[in-house]
């Protein structure tokens, strides 16, 4: 049987590390990841997302330690190539999506993977990739 997998975007990840009720799924998917029993992915666009938030809001030397956190996290950084570019491209062109959340939605049609959000832009993108929501 294939394990499940999830593609993390930024609202995952802030909600994990602020302690939020929605962070409690996350942590529970980070944990059945560093048990192998299912892959949790996050695209290297919402890594650049959730430092310039986390900069913004409290300073760069905490996006510095987040994005250190993050390494540590049973989580698999999807690069960018120009396929996935393109295939993000895609997506937005045809759905109300900031470009980063269009590579999210990328990410997980070509990994065949859940998207794990709150963020309500992701509703208009169900009919492409499934959503567990936050």
């Amino acid at each position: 049987m294939k394990k499940p997998k999830y593609i993390l975007d930024s609202y995952a990840l802030l909600a994990y590390f602020q302690a939020e009720p929605a962070g409690v799924e996350v942590r529970n998917i980070l944990k059945a990841a560093s048990s192998n029993q299912v892959a949790a992915f996050l695209s290297i666009i919402s890594l650049g997302e959730i430092y310039y938030i986390i900069a913004r809001k409290i300073g760069e030397e905490k996006a510095d330690a987040s994005v250190k956190d993050i390494s540590c996290l049973p989580i698999g950084l999807i690069d960018v190539t120009t396929e996935r570019v393109l295939a993000a491209a895609h997506v937005k062109a045809r759905h109300p999506v900031s470009y980063a959340d269009a590579f999210v939605v990328a990410a997980a049609v070509e990994y065949s993977a859940t998207i794990v959000t709150g963020d309500p832009e992701f509703k208009g993108t169900e009919s492409l990739a499934a959503v567990l929501w936050l």
